[in-house]
């Protein structure tokens, strides 16, 4: 029993530091201290919004080639649940979703037009605000990246370390 409970206590302290997932795609708020160290990219969308349904794909690969960069959503309608989950499995959606818009939160308004994305440095500070869709290209440049080109991202899980 005793070591059940050291177990248990092991694992609740590995968790410190980490962001507070719901469920495996969303989390509750924006912390940024959760992301300290690495760029922010907090992009809003909506399932009904085209030049956002074109983007998905590209804030994935985003997501998914620089580790020193996190990817979170925000759904423009403020869907939740089964809703949510059901929006974000059509789209494609790799990143985890926040549930609590984070414009207040950053002395913004919310945005006007869709797709809007927000790039907060590894200090947690605003630095862009971009209005439209973006390129894999461009949110690599936008968050201090050297950009990998399409082709050296499809590459990359084929070739064994």
């Amino acid at each position: 029993m005793k070591g059940l409970a050291i177990l248990a206590f092991s694992l609740l302290l590995s968790a410190c530091g980490q962001p507070v997932q719901q469920d495996g795609s969303t989390l509750q708020r924006l912390n940024t201290a959760d992301f300290h160290g690495r760029w922010l990219v907090i992009n809003y969308w909506a399932q009904w919004c085209k030049p956002c349904i074109k983007e998905i794909p590209e804030l994935n690969a985003l997501d998914r080639s620089y580790p020193q960069v996190a990817v979170l959503g925000v759904n423009f309608d403020g869907a939740r649940g089964a809703d949510l989950q059901a929006q974000v499995d059509q789209l494609g959606v790799a990143f985890p979703t926040l549930l609590e818009d984070p414009a207040v939160q950053l002395g913004l308004d919310k945005p006007a037009v869709l797709p809007t994305t927000l790039i907060l440095d590894p200090d947690g500070n605003l630095v862009a605000n971009l209005v439209g869709p973006q390129t894999l290209a461009s949110l690599a440049l936008a968050t201090g990246q050297v950009a990998i080109t399409e082709a050296e991202s499809e590459t990359e899980n084929l070739i064994p370390e």
